[in-house]
Parts: structure tokens; C-alpha cells; sequence
């Protein structure tokens, strides 16, 4: 069993996700009663936030980078980020560090791939929807991202920001969020759709839409937990 390090706190409702996730992932993946060794290292989410903002990868990455070598030197023998946002950086935070990293990204896709989706919309922080990280990952696997317009993209980032973030979840702001999702689905005749901020499933299901939800958390988790167990 590998000792798994997860870079939490961007946000914390998202952590304790992970956290309770991979635990039961692998219980059932591994068939036993035991638990895996988990290190959590839950840095400043409005920070990350800023510097994403600000555009300011450079300091974005150098950040990052020394907080999972704290995770790498505390006995991780893999990790992840537990959040979309920062994967912004990801393929350079991956060239700087001495532990194999996961990518929500890259695991997402190829579950989007396994399936067969053609057309997906993406929904998640503002940063995410307007940067193309997932765009250029999906595009590899002959697959196309559709993201809401500008206007749509802030009332779903009002959405997750502060509320969502905190855990959240009044129904008349999913309904909110719902209208536009399916209203894009049904016009662009998409088949998929990324809950691409790690809160978004606190608040959507697959039973609220007919195309298909990859929950990123769940796809991530289960690549992890592969990991733990060596596969």
C-alpha cells in the first residue's frame, strides 16, 4: 500500500470529501477493513485564489511545488491536489517536484473517453471555465469542452463563491445553476457534463440531468485509490 499525500484546504468541504472518498474507495477496491495512510497538507485557499487571479503562476507554482515536497518529505509516495482550479499549473507544478502527481485533469478525460462523450459542458469557479487547461486536455482525446458565457460563468461562480465553498447548498441557487446547465445542454446537444469544482457535487447529482455527470472527485478518488494500491 502506497502512502497517498493530498494538497487540501482550496476548500476545506472538499477536503473532508477526499478524505472520507478514499478511504471508502479503497476499503472496497482492496476488500479489507483496513485504512489507508492519507497525509493531508490544507493550505490557504484565498492565497491560491489571489495569485490565480493575478495571474501570478510563476509564485502560484513555487507555492505549490514546496507544499507537496512538505507532503513528499512527510512519506507521500504519490499525490494530488484536491481541487480543479489550481491544475492551471499543473504540467509545470509536475516538472518541479520528486513525487508523482495525479491530475483531475487527465483523469476526468479519460473517463469522458471511456465513454464515449463527444460534446461536454464544462461548469466550475470562474478561473477554471475561463482557462483552457481542460479544453487542451480533453481536445487530445477528440473530445470538446463547451463553457457557459461570460454572464452565465459569473452567476455559477457567485454560486460556488462564498456559499458553496462553505457547504452551502440553498435550492433556489441550484435551480439557478441547474436552468443554465440544461438549457446549454439541450441547445449545443451535449452528452456530458464536468462538475469541474470540487463542491459542485454538494449540490448536483446524476439524477438532475439526463447526459452524463463526471464528478471530478469521484473520478479523481478513483484513480488515487488505484494508486494506493499500486495498479
Amino acid at each position: 500500500m502506497r502512502t497517498v499525500g493530498i494538497l487540501g484546504g482550496l476548500g476545506p468541504e472538499s477536503t473532508v470529501i477526499y478524505y472520507k472518498e478514499i478511504v471508502g474507495q479503497y476499503r472496497a477496491a482492496a476488500g479489507t477493513d483496513d485504512f489507508p495512510h492519507i497525509l493531508i497538507n490544507s493550505i490557504n485557499m484565498t492565497h491560491v485564489l489571489n495569485l490565480i487571479n493575478g495571474r501570478e503562476y510563476d509564485r502560484l507554482v513555487r507555492l505549490l511545488a514546496d507544499e507537496i515536497e512538505h507532503l513528499a518529505a512527510a512519506g507521500a509516495e504519490l499525490c494530488a491536489i484536491a481541487s480543479n482550479t489550481p491544475h492551471v499549473v499543473f504540467d509545470r507544478l509536475a516538472g518541479k517536484v520528486n513525487v508523482p502527481m495525479v491530475s483531475i485533469v487527465e483523469a476526468t478525460a479519460a473517463r469522458a473517453h471511456f465513454l464515449h462523450l463527444k460534446r461536454v459542458l464544462l461548469i466550475g469557479t470562474r478561473f477554471t471555465m475561463q482557462n483552457d487547461f481542460y479544453a487542451r486536455c480533453f481536445r487530445e482525446k477528440q473530445i470538446t469542452v463547451i463553457v457557459p458565457e461570460a454572464a452565465d460563468q459569473e452567476i455559477i461562480h457567485s454560486v460556488i463563491f462564498p456559499e458553496l465553498e462553505s457547504g452551502i447548498v440553498r435550492p433556489e441557487k441550484k435551480r439557478v445553476v441547474l436552468d443554465i446547465c440544461t438549457g446549454l445542454i439541450e441547445r449545443d446537444n451535449l452528452d456530458g457534463i464536468i462538475l469541474g469544482c470540487t463542491e459542485l457535487p454538494l449540490m448536483l447529482k446524476q439524477d438532475d440531468f439526463s447526459s452524463t455527470v463526471l464528478d471530478t472527485v469521484r473520478i479523481h478518488v478513483e484513480k488515487l485509490v488505484s494508486g494506493i494500491l499500486g495498479k
